[in-house]
């Protein structure tokens, strides 16, 4: 019998059960025992991809919690702790033939014994595998035939976003110029850009696309995840469901509204002014500007529309982008309705009235319809939500 699943499958750990940094940007409340316990208490999470577990002391934790019977691997791959499956995964920066980049990639692995092998693999073309997101001195080619040979998932991590992305800034236009395409097994879209978007590129026709995190706090988890139907949550059900094999499938990506991303607009890289892509800034007269993701799928613009089989896009309004709905309220809805999933898709109107205000309610409603609107975010500013409902 098939199931759905929410899963998540960019979160990063910020520090270690020694307090090691890891991420060093994220917080270091992201612990993995944190991880695992926000994802299937409080954010209603059924799958986690954890993308440090090349760190040795992070994949010595898991390997340990296995031995002591707190989690179990799965028969298809993956491990199950609790309420919670775990993808063991890596994210790595790797660069083209001609030494141009970096592009960060997904490497996710279907056991611990095939982690272990890959972490100590990258352990000899990287200078510090202590920490997260390190340069791989390897060709990215050659780093897609070891994932293969793993059994591994090879995926180009949010692809648009200007820095350090497979399409961002530089002189990168196509998948080719880096990856064997044959090769890749998905690609992330990231938080300024949708299916609708990601699909004026017709490269990526041939692709599933994820919509992740890239969580570096507790509460960014599940800012955008997808619904997989599978089996069982387990690694080679994943697998299927990217290839849309025997009912298992990607039903739904719920990602941020593009407009609420960090870089959808292009803005002055001085003062942060909306700019026109390749002009001066109108207020201060920079030429340096941060370019938008809309701005640059014009520019690599080659196709329509996307295969029929492509999952609904569904625009989200994570909790904490709503009006008014601060820490102490967004602690009784959790209280009252258990999940952050319940809280978005399943509470109704008159269960949200009993516990919060009216304005708040209806603005949780109206995020689920996608009826706010919201002012552009760009430049690496987020987003607004600019219509209220009282």
């Amino acid at each position: 019998m098939l199931h759905d699943y929410i899963a998540d499958l960019h979160i990063h750990i910020g520090r270690t059960r020694k307090g090691e940094a890891v991420k060093i940007s994220a917080a270091p409340s992201l612990t993995l025992e944190r991880i695992l316990g926000m994802a299937g208490d409080t954010k209603g999470i059924d799958i986690v991809g954890v993308i440090d577990c090349h760190v040795d002391e992070v994949l010595t934790q898991i390997e340990e919690a296995v031995e002591h019977q707190a989690a179990y691997p799965l028969a298809g791959g993956g491990l199950q702790f609790s309420r919670v499956t775990l993808f063991p995964g890596t994210e790595i920066e790797l660069s083209d033939e001609a030494g141009q980049g970096p592009v960060h990639v997904l490497l996710f692995m279907p056991t611990l014994e095939s982690m272990r092998e890959l972490s100590d693999w990258l352990a000899q073309r990287m200078k510090n595998p202590r920490l997260s997101s390190q340069r791989v001195y390897e060709r990215a080619k050659t780093v897609q035939k070891k994932v293969r040979e793993l059994d591994g998932l090879f995926i180009p991590a949010h692809v648009f976003t200007p820095f350090k992305s497979v399409y961002g800034k530089g002189v990168k236009r196509s998948l080719a110029e880096i990856f064997d395409p044959d090769l890749i097994d998905a690609i992330e879209l990231g938080l300024s850009s949708d299916t609708t978007m990601a699909d004026q590129i017709e490269e990526l026709h041939r692709y599933p696309y994820l919509t992740n995190s890239d969580a570096h706090s507790l509460e960014k988890m599940a800012r955008e995840y997808q619904m997989i139907r599978l089996g069982q949550p387990s690694f080679s059900e994943f697998k299927q469901a990217l290839k849309n094999e025997q009912g298992r499938m990607i039903v739904s990506n719920f990602g941020l509204n593009p407009l609420l991303g960090k870089y959808y607009q292009t803005r002055c890289a001085v003062c942060g002014e909306v700019t026109a892509s390749g002009t001066a800034c109108s207020a201060c007269g920079s030429h340096k500007q941060i370019k938008g993701v809309a701005d640059r799928l014009r520019e690599l613009k080659s196709g329509e529309g996307g295969p029929a089989s492509r999952p609904p896009y569904v625009h989200q309004i994570p909790l904490e982008f709503i009006p008014k709905l601060g820490k102490k309220t967004l602690e009784k809805l959790r209280a009252a309705f258990g999940t952050d999933m319940n809280i978005i898709h399943r509470a109704t109107a008159e269960e949200l009235q009993a516990v919060v205000p009216s304005s708040i309610a209806n603005n949780i409603l109206a995020a689920r319809a996608n009826g706010l609107e919201v002012e552009a975010g760009g430049g690496g500013t987020y987003g607004k939500v600019r219509r209220i409902i009282e």
